[in-house]
C-alpha cells in the first residue's frame, strides 16, 4: 500500500459534500459583505435606516444567513480532515498528523496574506490554527470528540455581548481604510485576534465534522439517511426559531430590548445557528442523493464547492474594490438589498468561472497549491491531469 494516496479522483467523490460547499459559498457572500455598509445607525452589521426592501432581506439574512454558513463549513472542514486520516492511514499517526500540519501552515500563510490585502475578516487563518490543534484531535475517541463538542456549545449559550448578531459598531478602519498606510497598520494589529479567537467558534463543527467524516455519513447518505432527516428537520426549524429575536429586531418589526435581554437573544442566535449549519448540510446531502446523476446547474455549483478557496478569495476581490474608501468607496451608498444582490451576482459569477474551468480540467489555482504543501511535488503529475480532484479546505 502506498503510504500517501494523494488526490482523490473526481469519480471517487461524493456530490453531497461538494454541493453543500458550492450552495453555501453564497450564503458566505451575503453574510460578509453587509458588514461593510454604514450608516447613521448600524445593528449587527446592518444599517437601521433602509426601506421596507432592505427591512425584508435584513430578516432573511439574520434568519437564514448571519451565524449559520460559517457552522456548516465548519462541519465540511472537520469532515474533509476525518477523509484525509483515513486515506493517509498508512503514514501512520505522525506522518498524519506532519501533513496535517502543513495544510495548517498553508492556510495561516495564506489568511494572512489574504486579510492584510483583501479582507480583514479571513477565517482561512484561523481554520489554520484550527488544524494545528485539531490533528491532535483526529486520535481522540468518539465520546471525546462529541463531549467536548456539546461542552463548547454549550457554553455558546451563555449570556454575551459578544455576539456580532447584536453588535452596534460601526466598519472601523481595518475594514474600511482610508489609504494602504491606514489598511496595514490596522490590520496587523487585528487580525491576529481574529486567527487566534476564531478557532473558539469552529471547534464545535469542526469536532462534529470529524465524527460524521469517521462514519462517511455524508458521503453514503443511503446508510445514514434517519439521521440525515432529523439532522436536517431538527436542526434548520431550531435554526429558523432561535434567530426571530435577532431578526424581528434587525428588521425593526420589534423594539430593541433592554442590554440584558441583548446579551442573551445573541448567543441564542449564534447557537441555534450552529444547528441550522448541521442541518443545511444534512439537507444538502439528501438532495445530492435523490438527484442522482447532477444535472448541469447542480454539477457548476459543485464545481465552485470543489474550487472553494479560490472562489471565496475571489468574493473578497469584489468587496476589496466596491467597498474601500479608496477605491470605489460604495459603503455608504449601497443599502441592504443592493449589497445582497451584489453578493449574488458576485457567487453566480464564481459558479461560472468555476464550471468553465471544471470543463476545461483546471483546478482553482489555490487548490493546487494547498496540495502541492500537503502532498509534495510527487503528485504532480495527478494535479494536472484532467478529472481529478481532491476534496478541498473547506473555507467560510
Amino acid at each position: 500500500m502506498s503510504d500517501n494516496r494523494g488526490p482523490l479522483a473526481t469519480a471517487e467523490r461524493a456530490l453531497g459534500p461538494d454541493l453543500a460547499r458550492g450552495l453555501m459559498l453564497l450564503f458566505i457572500a451575503l453574510a460578509n459583505s453587509h458588514y461593510f455598509l454604514s450608516g447613521d445607525s448600524v445593528r449587527g452589521g446592518f444599517p437601521m435606516d433602509g426601506s421596507t426592501l432592505d427591512s425584508a432581506v435584513t430578516w432573511c439574512i439574520a434568519t437564514f444567513v448571519d451565524g449559520r454558513a460559517f457552522p456548516m463549513f465548519g462541519l465540511l472542514f472537520g469532515y474533509g480532515v476525518a477523509m484525509i486520516v483515513r486515506r493517509q492511514a498508512a503514514l501512520g499517526a505522525k506522518g498524519v498528523r506532519h501533513l496535517l500540519w502543513r495544510r495548517a501552515v498553508f492556510l495561516i500563510v495564506v489568511g494572512f496574506l489574504h486579510a492584510m490585502l483583501l479582507y480583514v475578516g479571513d477565517i482561512l487563518a484561523a481554520y489554520g490554527v484550527l488544524l494545528l490543534l485539531g490533528a491532535w484531535a483526529v486520535r481522540w475517541k468518539d465520546g471525546w470528540l462529541l463531549g467536548v463538542a456539546a461542552v463548547i456549545f454549550a457554553l455558546g449559550l451563555l449570556p454575551s455581548g459578544d455576539s456580532m448578531s447584536i453588535v452596534t459598531d460601526p466598519p472601523d478602519p481595518s475594514m474600511l481604510p482610508p489609504d494602504l498606510l491606514t489598511m496595514f497598520a490596522d490590520r496587523i494589529v487585528v487580525q491576529p485576534f481574529i486567527m487566534l479567537l476564531g478557532p473558539i467558534g469552529f471547534a464545535c463543527p469542526f469536532l462534529v465534522g470529524l465524527w460524521a467524516g469517521r462514519r462517511r455519513v455524508l458521503e453514503r447518505p443511503e446508510l445514514h439517511r434517519r439521521l440525515l432527516t432529523v439532522t436536517a428537520i431538527v436542526g434548520i426549524t431550531v435554526a429558523v426559531l432561535g434567530a426571530q429575536p435577532v431578526a424581528l429586531m434587525l428588521a425593526g418589526v420589534t423594539d430593541v430590548p433592554s442590554h440584558a435581554t441583548l446579551e442573551v437573544i445573541g448567543p441564542w442566535h449564534d447557537a441555534s445557528g450552529v444547528l441550522g449549519g448541521f442541518g443545511y448540510a444534512a439537507a444538502i446531502t439528501l438532495l445530492a442523493a435523490r438527484l442522482g446523476t447532477p444535472g448541469p446547474i447542480a454539477t457548476a455549483i459543485a464545481a465552485t464547492g470543489q474550487r472553494s478557496m479560490t472562489s471565496y478569495l475571489s468574493q473578497s476581490v469584489v468587496w476589496t474594490v466596491a467597498f474601500t474608501p479608496f477605491l470605489l468607496d460604495l459603503s455608504g451608498s449601497l443599502s441592504v438589498a443592493g449589497t445582497a444582490l451584489l453578493a449574488s451576482i458576485t457567487w453566480l459569477s464564481t459558479v461560472v468561472v468555476a464550471d468553465r474551468m471544471r470543463r476545461a480540467g483546471q483546478r482553482g489555482p489555490f487548490e493546487v497549491l494547498v496540495r502541492r504543501v500537503t502532498y509534495g511535488r510527487r503528485v504532480a503529475p495527478a494535479l494536472r491531469s484532467v478529472r481529478v480532484d481532491q476534496h478541498p479546505p473547506p473555507i467560510g
